[in-house]
């Protein structure tokens, strides 16, 4: 009796399905067929969207010797341990969030990337922005590009929300687009956690962007390597779910529908609740609740606040005082608004 026939047990290669990795990139800047063919475009399947960030690093670290990395304030906090985790000395926050006016400090973001020395690493949230839920427009995105252009920054993605923001994949992919279209080299980290709510299959693709695919295979060993030493190959069945999904056209329009509906009810969701808040009078300004976007709301609570929500009304959040959109149901509201009116009004 055969009790462990290796014959048929099957890995996939370092860098994953070729077919997901290749679909997940059109996602993200849609038509790419001579551009993957060319290799000025490719991708590498990763576990999830941390796993993308981590060998994104790694190769920067490891292969083009960046020692700094410059990431929003605030951020997920994620990125600076990870980049930490692969090397790099020097880490940065740029200024993102004027808490005061709870707005973006583009005047703040632009002067710390001006003075960002060469070649360093900017992370840059595409969409969605994770705490804040404030995104950049379209006209500020063309002034960052061109401050990183001129300081021959590199630009590195993370992308975990598309069509959350706005409620359209495209729109959402806009800024990644115009870096693509300004003829930038950068690397992108794209998470099908939410999207495809496959948050324990760990779905994860890193696109890369060059200007020449002469050395596409060489290029390709560097990231094999990185994932070898590291867990040697992606799982199989969740990126197989993603990549049937974007490549067949009867389960994409179904997919797009079901999302899409979600997202306008969480957008939906937004807006009541801060109709609920201001209805009772609860003390501030709320405008940020539907100013912002994505899968999360920054209530710009403190410290102690969220302390007191969690232990007198049993209202759960992280210390930041950030809340998941979807955390809130046209049931629960109400109970949520009556508790930050009154912690608020206790003064804490």
């Amino acid at each position: 009796m055969i009790v462990n026939d290796i014959s048929s047990h099957n890995y996939l290669s370092p860098t994953g399905i070729e077919g997901f990795t290749k679909s997940a990139s059109k996602l993200l800047l849609g038509d790419i067929e001579k551009q993957w063919k060319d290799g000025t475009i490719f991708g590498v399947q990763c576990i999830g969207g941390t796993g993308a960030i981590k060998i994104g690093a790694e190769f920067l670290s490891r292969h083009m010797n960046c020692t700094t990395v410059y990431y929003p304030d605030p951020t997920w906090e994620m990125h600076g341990t990870v980049f930490s985790f692969s090397g790099f000395s020097n880490k940065f926050k740029y200024r993102y969030l004027n808490k005061e006016t709870k707005l973006i400090d583009f005047e703040g973001f632009c002067e710390d990337m001006s003075n960002a020395p060469i070649d360093s690493v900017v992370i840059l949230h595409a969409c969605g922005h994770n705490p804040t839920g404030l995104d950049l427009t379209k006209e500020q995105w063309r002034t960052v590009s061109e401050i990183m252009k001129e300081r021959k920054l590199i630009p590195f993605f993370d992308i975990a929300y598309q069509g959350m923001a706005s409620g359209d994949i495209e729109e959402d992919a806009w800024a990644i687009r115009h870096f693509y279209n300004e003829g930038f080299e950068f690397l992108c980290a794209q998470s099908f956690s939410k999207m495809f709510t496959m948050y324990n299959e760990r779905v994860g693709n890193l696109m890369v962007v060059l200007k020449s695919g002469c050395n596409i295979d060489s290029l390709k060993i560097h990231f094999e390597k990185i994932i070898r030493s590291l867990y040697s190959s992606p799982s199989n069945h969740g990126a197989r779910t993603v990549f049937k999904i974007l490549s067949d056209p009867e389960l994409y329009d179904e997919w797009l529908s079901s999302f899409t509906a979600m997202i306008f009810q969480a957008m939906d969701l937004r807006k009541a609740f801060r109709k609920a808040i201001e209805e009772i009078g609860t003390p501030g300004k709320w405008n940020h609740i539907t100013d912002q976007k994505g899968m999360f709301i920054l209530l710009h609570l403190t410290k102690s606040q969220v302390e007191y929500m969690r232990n007198f009304h049993h209202v759960y959040m992280v210390d930041s005082g950030r809340i998941n959109v979807t955390g809130l149901n046209f049931k629960n509201i109400s109970y949520v608004a009556k508790a930050i009116n009154d912690t608020l009004r206790k003064n804490i």
